[in-house]
């Protein structure tokens, strides 16, 4: 009977201690400050980053720079060979050189010289009508010296109309070859500026992808260059979240480079074409506060900010029960409205107050 007393009293002494293990941990609702945030993945690209292409097909004949060198707009990357093209260059600028005006003064010399000359024959043989027009209506001299006279003005008048057309189209032919060969060199130089990949911004070579005596094409990018201070991160958000999203909204950026610290921004482009393949858009933010060390395709996570709310009610949201109950301590399932939600906290809009004592479920 003894042994019957001492069981029955050590399994009242388990449920007593069974009871106490399984008390349900509650919670009051507390006032604080709330924000509502879209979170977003990306990558740190520098400011102006783009990768550089060839225009045209051909062997590397020097690199010019090194990876993380500063360059200068207009500044050589490298240069591909280009005999062919330097010479064909150097003929245009040699025929240039020989259509120019300059070098046929000697023919526009020749050209007015005649046409001088025949100015100066057509007035003597004017004169020398004039003169037998006279004496013939003084009837001196044959009707035959003057016919001849008037035959040999015409001709020397012919003659001067020919050398004035031939000057004038001499000038106009070296004028036009000289436009020709002129715009022919220039084609030929830009031609061999099409051999050389310069930089389109102040900054610094990120990377060459090429090595010298490979092979350039103009589908493949040989270098990318971007600025050396300034930063942005390229940032993908779903396509749930875009609707929230305007210029100018703060985000807060964390990085696995610099774990445990956050680095503000601003979204300051939201682009409008949707990715189909991953339903996401993308979305610039730029540093306003940036780390003194950055590098472009840093991994990159950001929160941005959409609504910030002061001296809310808040609960965990691991209280709130379908997204519209909560359990109160007394076993009342209560229906709450709620606002704004951040990974932890939900905003109690009403049904509840911060006297109330909730729990995570009725037992």
């Amino acid at each position: 009977m003894k042994h019957i007393n001492l069981s029955i009293l050590f399994l009242s002494l388990l449920l007593v201690l069974s009871s106490c293990g399984h008390k349900q941990e509650t919670m009051h609702p507390t006032i604080e400050n709330i924000t509502s945030s879209v979170y977003a993945s990306g990558t740190v690209k520098s400011l102006n980053q783009y990768e550089a292409f060839s225009k045209v097909n051909g062997i590397i004949a020097s690199i010019l720079v090194k990876e993380g060198d500063p360059i200068k707009k207009g500044q050589a990357i490298l240069k591909l060979a280009n005999q062919a093209q330097t010479l064909g260059f150097e003929n245009a600028k040699l025929l240039a050189n020989y259509s120019s005006s300059e070098s046929n003064q000697e023919k526009l010399h020749q050209a007015q010289n005649e046409l001088e000359v025949a100015k100066l024959k057509m007035e003597n043989d004017g004169s020398l009508l004039e003169r037998q027009k006279k004496l013939w209506s003084n009837e001196i001299g044959t009707k035959n010296d003057l016919d001849q006279r008037e035959i040999t003005y015409k001709n020397s008048t012919a003659l001067f109309n020919a050398s004035k057309l031939k000057l004038n189209d001499l000038k106009k032919q070296i004028d036009f070859q000289s436009k020709q060969t002129s715009k022919s060199a220039a084609i030929s130089s830009t031609s061999m500026n099409d051999y050389v990949i310069t930089s389109e911004v102040n900054g610094r070579v990120y990377s060459i992808n090429k090595e010298l005596g490979e092979l350039v094409t103009t589908q493949t990018p040989i270098a990318v260059v971007g600025d050396a201070n300034k930063f942005f991160v390229e940032l993908q958000v779903d396509e749930y979240d875009i609707s929230k999203l305007k210029k100018g909204q703060k985000a807060m950026i964390s990085m696995d480079s610099y774990k445990g610290q956050a680095f503000e921004a601003v979204i300051e482009n939201i682009y409008p074409l949707m990715n189909k393949n991953s339903k996401s858009f993308k979305v610039d933010a730029v540093f306003t506060t940036q780390p003194n060390n950055l590098f472009p395709n840093l991994s990159a996570q950001a929160n941005i900010i959409i609504e910030v709310k002061e001296k809310a009610i808040t609960i965990p949201r691991s209280y709130l029960i379908d997204n519209e109950f909560v359990y109160l301590a007394n076993k009342e399932k209560r229906k709450v409205k709620v606002g704004l939600m951040d990974y932890e906290k939900v905003e109690i809009l009403s049904g509840i107050a911060t006297t109330d004592e909730l729990v995570k479920s009725i037992q």
